[in-house]
């Protein structure tokens, strides 16, 4: 998705920067581990082909992905005034993504009305960096930017949409305008630690049994900027702000 790609949100527990190519060398070495395939149900793919997913998902209207790395302040300063630099996304500083999968949903047979759906994927990438309040810290971060920028990430993505599909959403959605239904994660019945963060989060399993695939879905109905702002409070997750991201491809 384009909307994102000159944006970087800063924290005092995580930044978001857009997914650009000097982040792929990495992201390509997290990706050969069995372990996080197994958990992201993806397939090794060759450092070329890295480097084309990392341009399909900055271009592509229906996926939205910031790289999650360590802060660059701490509680009480003045996150304001931040300038990044690269040594502040840097390989050693990178901790996993965070992405958005943007999907219309009309029932099994296309018999009900379209809504769109979004779906969060979380990684966290290495062990080191597990367990430390990183990816709730990431979730509730991307959650408040994309309840605030639903408006924008959604016209994009209509807009993508082929004539007969975008006319039918638009008329679904009426004069209340555009809007997420919800958003929705997929996690392994056995990903006992992200059942557990994503229920802790507001999110709620749409049936009590996993699906086909051994999967829970588990979906979060309320996106209220509101909601999002005050649930970081309550994480202790402070300083938000949304920074210029100048560094250019």
């Amino acid at each position: 998705m384009l909307l994102n790609a000159e944006t970087a949100i800063s924290t005092s527990k995580v930044l978001l920067v857009p997914y650009s190519t000097w982040h792929v060398p990495r992201y390509h070495e997290w990706m050969q581990d069995e372990e996080i395939q197994e958990a992201t149900a993806s397939e090794p793919l060759t450092l070329e082909e890295e480097y084309s997913m990392q341009r399909s998902w900055r271009q592509d209207a229906d996926k939205l992905t910031f790289i999650t790395c360590r802060p660059v302040t701490q509680p009480g300063s003045n996150s304001t005034q931040i300038k990044l630099c690269p040594e502040d996304e840097s390989a050693a500083n990178m901790i996993g993504d965070i992405n958005l999968f943007l999907r219309v949903e009309d029932g099994e047979d296309g018999d009900a009305p379209p809504q769109i759906v979004g779906e969060i994927e979380l990684m966290v990438a290495e062990k080191l960096n597990q367990r430390r309040g990183f990816g709730k810290a990431s979730v509730l971060v991307f959650m408040r930017y994309i309840a605030e920028k639903q408006v924008e990430i959604l016209e994009e993505f209509v807009q993508s949409l082929d004539d007969g599909e975008r006319e039918k959403v638009v008329q679904a959605a009426g004069t209340g305008g555009l809007r997420l239904q919800c958003l929705s994660v997929k996690i392994g019945q056995d990903n006992v630690r992200s059942l557990a963060l994503f229920e802790s989060l507001g999110f709620v399993k749409v049936s009590a049994e996993p699906n086909f695939f051994g999967e829970f879905e588990l979906r979060r109905l309320d996106l209220a900027v509101s909601g999002f702002v005050e649930a970081l409070g309550v994480a202790g997750v402070e300083g938000y702000v949304e920074l210029d991201y100048q560094r250019k491809e």
